[in-house]
């Protein structure tokens, strides 16, 4: 398949590219990393009449510390992601689970903001900016607004973002002392998109009990899911092996609404996060004592 007509424009700075969404609007359609929007419009999915290549922009492709947060363009490769010291040393829920995006090919061309917009139910990122608190900024010709994470993703490929608004940057806090943190999914092969997928994060007081949980699913709903009433199962708690396995319960059964698919069943994917919750707390938690000071 060919992707149907449109008009093509590579701007090589933010304002240009602001300028051409704020005249084009929802018929104009940001190109970033292009893994996930090429596809589409080869099959007609998507028919944007205007491509703004962004590619060009280079002041969107960085990641920095600045204070007790890291900054990363919204062009970022998800490559860069994955071996980024800062990434690795502030955040490392993000650098474990970076590597189950895709291929390294995928990898080497997708973006964070690209993956983030395009707001896939079974995507890595979402999920993982929900865990982490992130922050999302976007910005049109007329100024700039920050949107949380938990308010980004409204529906299944749908985000908060205005029809003149272009994502520009991600903001994501330092993950606080004693915590730990897991993320696992299950795919049909490597590289594959999961069947289902959990991102946890455990922080302990200074006593050692449960201070704040979070638990977030991929493929489990139409966008990232988070399990709150199962978290709050757990806070102020020393965690056990039954608390585990009770919000393991809780999640699976009452949190998080799977609608099967060609690979896996509602069922199942309901099976496949009670056995990823119960992992994954239990390795957050093990992270989070040996981290303690």
């Amino acid at each position: 398949m060919k992707p149907a007509p449109f008009e093509y424009h590579a701007p090589t700075s933010l304002e240009q590219a602001l300028e051409l969404k704020s005249q084009h609007g929802d018929d104009a359609k940001p190109l970033a990393g292009g893994q996930s929007l090429v596809p589409a419009m080869n099959f007609r999915i998507a028919q944007p009449g205007i491509l703004i290549d962004l590619n060009r922009v280079e002041a969107l492709g960085y990641i920095r510390e600045e204070g007790e947060v890291l900054r990363i363009g919204a062009m970022a490769r998800e490559r860069h992601l994955e071996f980024d010291p800062s990434i690795a040393q502030r955040t490392p829920l993000l650098s474990e689970a970076v590597p189950f995006i895709a291929h390294p090919q995928i990898r080497n061309r997708g973006t964070i903001g690209g993956s983030l917009v395009h707001a896939d139910p079974a995507a890595e990122l979402p999920v993982l900016m929900l865990a982490l608190s992130a922050r999302l900024k976007a910005k049109n010709v007329s100024g700039e607004r920050w949107i949380a994470a938990q308010d980004f993703f409204v529906g299944m490929f749908t985000t908060a973002l205005e029809p003149n608004e272009i994502l520009v940057e991600i903001e994501i806090p330092f993950m606080p002392p004693r915590t730990g943190w897991s993320f696992m999914e299950v795919a049909p092969r490597s590289g594959d998109y999961a069947m289902l997928g959990v991102a946890a994060l455990v922080t302990l007081d200074e006593a050692g009990k449960c201070k704040e949980t979070k638990l977030v699913y991929l493929n489990a709903g139409e966008g990232p899911v988070e399990a709150k009433e199962a978290a709050k199962q757990l806070q102020g708690e020393s965690i056990t092996d039954k608390l585990i396995h009770d919000a393991a319960a809780l999640a699976s059964e009452k949190e998080i609404n799977p609608f099967g698919n060609v690979h896996a069943s509602a069922d199942f994917q309901r099976h496949l996060a009670k056995v990823l919750t119960k992992r994954t707390l239990k390795m957050a938690t093990e992270r989070a004592q040996k981290s303690r000071p």
